[in-house]
């Protein structure tokens, strides 16, 4: 543990961004989980669903959470299950 005053601040900080990453890299994962699976199924909701995905990696994206190219991997690899499906 750091004695530094500031240094003590950063771990906190730290920690705290730390989890917040975390709850938006699960819900992303949930998301995307959800949208595969609508796709996968055939139903009518599936452009939704896929819809709410890419809204959510756009976001996890502009928080430098996941990186911008691999946000636009995924948002290409939904589009075309999407449109494979139809």
């Amino acid at each position: 543990m750091p004695n530094i005053k500031s240094a003590k601040k950063r771990v906190l900080v730290a920690q705290k961004k730390a989890l917040e990453n975390k709850a938006v890299k699960t819900n992303l994962k949930t998301v995307l989980k959800k949208a595969d699976a609508a796709v996968a199924a055939g139903a009518a909701d599936s452009a939704d669903a896929i819809r709410v995905a890419i809204k959510k990696v756009d976001q996890a994206a502009s928080k430098n959470i996941l990186h911008k190219n691999a946000a636009a991997h995924r948002k290409s690899a939904l589009m075309k299950k999407l449109a494979a499906a139809k």
